[in-house]
């Protein structure tokens, strides 16, 4: 049975007697639906507040989620404390963020990795607006250190490329963690 008491055993049956397949492709529909009901947030205070207001929101937002969303997935995949590097990447590949970013690009050995988006759904979302790039560095940092350091303080995570920094066209941001 789940840790959340609030999930009905009617709805995990339910769940349950769905053919793998569609079982998957509705787990990534409400991922999808996440990042969604996030980005209608973000235009919303954008529009009202602007840019700078909507990233200050959106990054503590993130930050605290990094936490919650890290230390959920320790305790689901019963990871010990102070993981290496890539027990922390395997949890992060399972984070809502990575989840919504299929083209990404993962190396890790022991002590170091990095984690590159090469397309972004975010990015393209705002280009095919109309709108400009989103500068996303300080929120995908914030929610990157603080999900690696909510597992083990000693990562250092650094950004390689990020908007609003200047990338290329076949990457839209690369992380690093080290050990």
């Amino acid at each position: 049975m789940s840790e959340y008491p609030s999930e009905s055993r009617e709805d995990r049956e339910m769940l349950a007697r769905m053919p793998m397949e569609k079982l998957l492709d509705y787990f990534f529909l409400q991922i999808r639906n996440l990042w969604r009901v996030d980005g209608l947030y973000f235009l919303g205070i954008e529009q009202k507040f602007g840019t700078e207001a909507a990233t200050e929101i959106d990054a503590g937002v993130w930050e605290a989620m990094a936490k919650i969303e890290a230390k959920s997935l320790q305790r689901m995949f019963q990871v010990g404390e102070n993981p290496d590097i890539p027990t922390i990447i395997g949890l992060l590949r399972k984070s809502s963020w990575a989840q919504d970013q299929p083209f990404k690009t993962v190396e890790a050995s022991r002590k170091k990795a990095t984690l590159g988006v090469d397309k972004c759904r975010t990015q393209e979302a705002r280009l095919s607006k109309g709108l400009r790039e989103f500068p996303c560095k300080k929120v995908r940092f914030g929610y990157l250190k603080d999900f690696a350091k909510a597992l083990n303080p000693n990562v250092e995570v650094n950004c390689l490329t990020c908007p609003p920094e200047k990338h290329p066209k076949t990457l839209w941001c690369k992380w690093e963690f080290t050990l």
